[in-house]
C-alpha cells in the first residue's frame, strides 16, 4: 500500500480489533490468500500526525494482496495479534457495512478536513473485484457535497468506478493518486509481486483525467540504489506528463521494524550488495536522512518544472523540509 505512516490506535481499541478479527468468517481460500469478514464499529479514523496533510483516513480492507516488499503498513496486522509478515498479504479482512458506517460518521468531518482513502491498504486490491467495499463507499459519497477526498491506489481497477468518481467530483473535491515506483516492469514485479504493471497504472491515470477526474502519481517509496537514479525518476516524470498527469511527487522509503523484517531479507536475496548500506541508513530510525529527502525533493521539483507539471496539486509530499527552489540548477546526486 501506499507509503504514508499512520498513528496506531489506542490499546483498548486494538484489543477490540483483535477480538473482531478472531470472530471473522472465512470467505474463501486459494492462491495463498484467505478472506475474512471484519465487523467493525467505525470506518473513519482521525489522523493526528502533523506530518500528514489529511485529517481523516478510511481503509476498506485490512491487509493487502499486492505484497509490496517495502510496505510500511504491515504493522497494522499486529493490532490483530498477527505478527507473521506474510499474514498482511495472505489474510485479508473485509470491513462490513462500510457504506452504512460512512453515512453515520460523515457528520464528524468539518469543512476543509481532507479524507484519504487507502493509506494503509489498497482500496482497489483484488478483493475489491468481489466485495466492492470501495465502490459502496463512493456510492455514499456521491450523495453528499462539500467533502475533500483523496484516493491512493496501485491498481487500474479504479477505472471501473469512473462513473461514480465523476458523480462524486461534481459536488466534492476529489483526486486519485496512482502509486508508481518504477517504470521497469521486471523490477516492479520483484518489488510489488501482485500489483498491476506500471504501464497499466499510467493508462488508468490517463483515462481518469480524460474523464474529468483529477489524477496524478505518487512515486513512493523511492528506494536508495534501486529506484532513485535521476535518469529513472526523470523517465517517470516524463511519462506522467505525456499521459496527462496532473501532478507527480516522490517520498522516500519509510522502514518500520515490521517492514524491515520483510524488506531486509528481500534485499539479501535480490540486492545483497545494498544490505549493509540500508542497515547504516536506517540504524537510527525509520526515516532516511533529511539531506537525502531534500535532494530527492529538489530533483523532483526541477523535473516537474522541466516537463511542465503543475505544483499546486502537490498534496501528499513530505512536509518535514522546506519547499525547494525549482529554479535551482545545481545537480544533486541522491547518493
Amino acid at each position: 500500500m501506499a507509503t504514508l505512516p499512520l498513528l496506531p490506535d489506542t490499546k483498548p481499541k486494538l484489543v477490540g480489533i483483535a477480538r473482531l478479527a478472531a470472530e471473522g468468517e472465512s470467505l474463501r481460500q486459494g492462491h495463498d490468500v484467505e478472506y475474512f469478514t471484519l465487523p467493525v464499529r467505525s470506518l473513519l479514523n482521525r489522523c493526528t500526525s502533523a506530518r500528514m496533510p489529511f485529517t481523516w483516513t478510511i481503509n476498506p480492507y485490512r491487509g493487502c494482496e499486492f505484497a509490496c516488499k517495502y510496505c510500511y503498513a504491515r504493522y497494522t496486522h499486529e493490532f490483530m495479534e498477527m505478527r507473521d509478515g506474510a499474514d498482511f498479504e495472505q489474510k485479508i479482512f473485509i470491513k462490513q457495512h462500510a457504506a452504512e458506517l460512512l453515512r453515520q460518521e460523515l457528520h464528524h468531518v468539518k469543512a476543509g478536513e481532507e479524507i484519504a482513502i487507502g493509506t494503509a491498504t489498497d482500496p482497489y486490491q483484488p478483493a475489491e473485484r468481489r466485495f466492492e467495499v470501495t465502490r459502496a463507499m463512493l456510492e455514499e459519497f456521491s450523495r453528499h457535497q462539500g467533502f475533500e477526498i483523496g484516493i491512493v491506489t496501485k491498481s487500474n481497477l479504479v477505472v471501473r468506478d469512473v462513473d461514480l468518481l465523476i458523480a462524486v467530483a461534481v459536488h466534492n473535491k476529489l483526486f486519485v493518486n496512482i502509486t508508481i515506483t518504477t517504470l521497469n516492469a521486471d523490477l516492479a514485479r520483484i518489488l510489488e509481486p501482485r500489483a498491476p504493471r506500471p504501464d497499466l497504472r499510467l493508462e488508468a491515470m490517463r483515462k481518469l483525467n480524460e474523464a474529468g477526474v483529477p489524477a496524478g502519481v505518487i512515486c513512493a517509496p523511492v528506494l536508495p540504489g534501486i529506484t532513485d537514479s535521476p535518469r529513472d525518476l526523470e523517465a517517470l516524470v516524463r511519462a506522467v506528463a505525456e499521459a496527462g498527469g496532473k501532478y507527480i511527487f516522490a517520498n522516500s522509503l519509510f522502514l518500520k521494524p515490521s517492514s524491515a523484517a520483510v524488506f531486509l531479507p528481500f534485499l539479501e536475496k535480490e540486492f545483497p550488495k545494498l544490505v549493509q548500506s540500508y542497515r547504516e541508513r536506517f540504524k537510527d530510525g525509520a526515516f532516511l536522512s533529511t539531506p537525502y529527502r531534500k535532494r530527492l525533493s529538489q530533483l523532483m521539483a526541477r523535473l516537474r518544472l522541466k516537463y511542465g507539471i503543475r505544483t499546486d496539486y502537490d498534496r501528499y509530499s513530505e512536509r518535514s523540509h522546506p519547499t525547494p527552489d525549482p529554479q535551482a540548477s545545481e545537480q544533486l546526486p541522491l547518493f
